[in-house]
């Protein structure tokens, strides 16, 4: 366990940041279906181009053996090494409106120092909402629209975004504990849980991507493009179905989450519950069904870590 000292330095050249603007949260970490928010960190640093104001501390906050950073070699000598980052920055949406963004590697220890670190950068800067995105694994269909589930204090997210509202305990991530201390605070706050397809969970999907970027519009107002995620997920779209289309176990596993996806959102009282597996394939055999459309994906499209 790390020594704790400070937490984070402030970038000496960071901008001035106006008041009262909307906090958008992307940490990577214990789950992250469909690598959707590994997908939106990629997009917002290279699309808009943050200006760190804060950069934290990854000797206080990181564990290097089970995240290693990155190093490059060339024949004979090393010529980058390339640790996470986390950081909060002053970034733009495609319309110029400003927002602060609070993205990067969940950290794996001193969760209580960082969650207050958090709360005091926010009341500085007067942040006047906090929205965070991750995803899981469901059984729906990737025939269908990503669903999520909203929780916070933001009452009209949920009632019109939140399809699935269970009763259940599940492992917390630092995202929980922010969101849980800023519903203590009294903030504007709201988690969005994209419900991503089980069967794609492993992959790089361009969907769960863009069905972040739209929570994160509904709640905060702020525009993303993704037109580069929209055409890589019809690519990937037409080679999952041609993986679907090929098998009839697939096939006739996806029909099924069709029809209780869509018993689900009409509201019958005969619909199966969402969450089914009695006769679903397991995650193996699902594994083993797309390994071809695994193994055949370009090169450059492996899973991105942050």
């Amino acid at each position: 366990m790390p020594s704790l000292g400070p937490l984070f330095e402030r970038s000496v050249s960071a901008p001035p940041v106006p008041r009262g603007l909307p906090l958008v949260i992307t940490l990577t970490g214990f789950t992250d279906a469909g690598s959707a928010v590994a997908q939106v960190i990629d997009h917002f640093r290279s699309d808009l181009e943050p200006i760190p104001l804060v950069v934290f501390d990854n000797d206080a906050l990181l564990d290097y053996r089970a995240r290693r950073p990155i190093v490059a070699f060339d024949q004979d000598h090393l010529t980058d090494y390339r640790p996470p980052r986390l950081e909060l920055s002053l970034a733009h949406d495609a319309l110029g409106q400003p927002f602060l963004l609070l993205a990067g590697y969940e950290p794996d220890f001193a969760w209580e120092s960082f969650t207050r670190s958090i709360l005091a950068l926010t009341d500085e800067y007067d942040v006047a909402t906090v929205t965070w995105v991750h995803a899981i694994p469901m059984p729906v269909p990737h025939t269908r629209p990503i669903g999520t589930t909203v929780s916070g204090t933001r009452a009209e997210l949920t009632a019109a975004h939140s399809v699935w509202k269970p009763h259940t305990e599940v492992p917390a991530t630092a995202g929980h504990l922010l969101e849980y201390r800023f519903a203590q605070a009294g903030a504007a706050v709201a988690g969005f849980v994209l419900l991503v397809p089980h069967y794609l969970g492993d992959t790089e999907y361009p969907a769960a991507a863009l069905a972040a970027l739209d929570s994160l519009t509904v709640a905060t107002g702020l525009v993303f493009s993704g037109d580069d995620l929209r055409e890589e997920n019809r690519e990937y779209l037409e080679k999952v179905g041609e993986q679907v289309s090929g098998s009839d176990e697939l096939s006739r596993m996806v029909e099924g989450l069709e029809e209780r996806y869509d018993a689900y959102m009409a509201g019958s009282t005969l619909a199966t519950p969402m969450i089914h597996t009695g006769d679903l394939p397991s995650a193996d055999e699902l594994a083993a069904e797309l390994e071809r459309f695994l193994a055949n994906r370009a090169p450059g499209e492996d899973d991105k870590r942050v």
